[in-house]
């Protein structure tokens, strides 16, 4: 598959097909992920592979905590709308933790490190698009408190709960949302 086609065809999914990820395939979308950049090549990202049902539905309830503390916090009532459920239906969630400790020089700064969260979030579009080109949908999911999931996941203190990747093969065809040009994005420094 071409670069462009799959950057250009990817789409946000929430709604998923109960058939499983292949082994094979998500072995070559972890891959994907571990060949983004990092920072002094400390390669912060550790992978959670999650298919139980009881992870799945505390996830699903930790979702919906923030949900409605959103709509408190916001008073967006247009909120309450966004359904949350394909979080139990997916197939597979991958959790991405980033460890700060493997950052750049960054992590040394008056006001610290956040390298390590751009080398996840590069490692999570290369697992986006690997999944695409392996036939499947995705959605990179950030709605919850890192503690809640740091619990949920029994994740180590000093690491950070960066994102929730579904997968699975999606259920519906996904309209593409407008996009601005890049020329209205972009500002020039002579």
């Amino acid at each position: 598959m071409d670069l462009f086609e799959a950057i250009k065809g990817r789409r946000s999914c929430r709604n998923f097909l109960p058939e499983s990820v292949e082994e094979t395939d998500l072995e070559k979308i972890l891959e994907a992920a571990t060949w983004a950049p990092s920072p002094l090549n400390g390669q912060p990202w550790e992978f959670i592979v999650i298919t139980s049902a009881d992870l799945k539905e505390k996830i699903f309830q930790e979702a919906g905590r923030c949900q409605q503390f959103a709509i408190k916090k916001t008073n967006w009532k247009w909120l309450g709308h966004y359904q949350l459920e394909f979080l139990k239906e997916v197939p597979m969630i991958v959790g991405v933790i980033g460890d700060p400790e493997k950052g750049g020089i960054d992590k040394f700064q008056e006001d610290g490190g956040v390298s390590f969260h751009h080398a996840c979030a590069a490692a999570i579009q290369n697992m986006l698009l690997a999944a695409y080109a392996r036939g499947y949908a995705t959605l990179w999911f950030s709605f919850f408190d890192q503690n809640k999931m740091r619990n949920i996941l029994r994740i180590p203190e000093k690491k950070v709960p960066v994102a929730l990747i579904c997968i699975g093969k999606g259920n519906a065809e996904i309209t593409p949302p407008p996009r601005k040009s890049y020329a209205s994005k972009t500002y020039y420094l002579y």
